[in-house]
């Protein structure tokens, strides 16, 4: 099942030390640990994810489709973008840069990624030459950069080191051949239906309304949905649903109660039957876990 990834969250779920002055930037160097296996959770992000192979190579499913991430490409995750983990070789790397939304707000170089349509079936970029290089140097001094004492120089420190990073890889993937399909109506549907899911999951959970939305029919939005994403409506509508709950456990100082109720449930023992049959455990294990 999925998580929702946000900057208060993060921190907890991933062991790390929270800075003393935020500055919107969070970092992971993560490889490969074969007595460890690797997180096979789908995640979303809550801002814009920048996902930098340094080494090896790793099959992941980003936006419903697979790629193949080869050492020496990145991925640019838009926010809010589904993305899981399903292969990496022995000797994977990779680095994982994420900017919240408040400083891509404020970077509006940044809010061209956001803004491109394109970037959720093409999200990968093929780094060459000196433009790889560059790269690499970049993320090392925004690792090098996170690391030090958090004051108000820092913070702009790293956001020039940001603003560079993204401009080159905002002229890279101008000039750079993407790896996949032109976004067709397949394509467009599927965003639809996302965009919907994601924002009424916590709320909505009959199929009827979703295809009243996309002026289709039930049975037809769910076959289609089967066939071009692997689930079909109500499979999604838990998926995201799920998904809330997890985010509210781990993220919050909500009780079982609570999230139940902050999800629509009639009562609590009606959430926890929900959440046990599709994950496995109990609300409460998983809090706690």
């Amino acid at each position: 099942m999925a998580l929702l990834l946000t900057f208060k969250n993060i921190y907890q779920l991933y062991h790390l030390e929270p800075p003393q002055v935020p500055n919107g930037i969070i970092m992971l160097n993560q490889q490969y640990e074969p007595n460890l296996g690797y997180d096979k959770h789908s995640r979303l992000f809550d801002g814009l994810l920048l996902a930098y192979m340094v080494k090896g190579k790793m099959k992941a499913q980003v936006h419903f489709q697979e790629f193949d991430i080869q050492q020496g490409e990145l991925a640019i995750i838009p926010p809010q973008i589904m993305i899981e983990t399903k292969k990496l070789s022995p000797d994977a790397q990779i680095i994982t840069l994420g900017i919240s939304l408040d400083l891509i707000t404020s970077l509006p170089m940044a809010k061209e990624f956001i803004m491109d349509n394109e970037l959720r079936w093409n999200p990968i970029i093929e780094l060459k030459d000196t433009n790889l290089q560059i790269t690499h140097k970049l993320f090392d001094l925004i690792g090098l950069n996170i690391q030090q004492t958090n004051d108000n120089n820092s913070t702009e420190v790293m956001r020039h080191l940001v603003l560079a990073l993204l401009n080159l890889l905002l002229q890279q993937r101008k000039g750079n051949t993407t790896k996949n399909t032109i976004k067709n109506r397949t394509h467009e549907l599927i965003d639809q239906f996302y965009a919907l899911v994601s924002s009424h999951a916590a709320k909505e959970r009959n199929v009827d309304f979703y295809a009243d939305k996309l002026n289709l029919t039930p049975q037809y939005l769910s076959t289609f949905l089967k066939q071009n994403t692997g689930r079909t409506t109500t499979q999604w509508i838990d998926h995201l649903l799920i998904l809330h709950a997890k985010t509210l456990l781990k993220g919050s100082s909500l009780s079982v109660k609570e999230v139940g109720y902050e999800l629509n449930f009639s009562d609590t023992s009606t959430f926890c039957r929900y959440f046990k049959r599709n994950t496995g455990m109990s609300p409460k294990a998983y809090k706690e876990s």
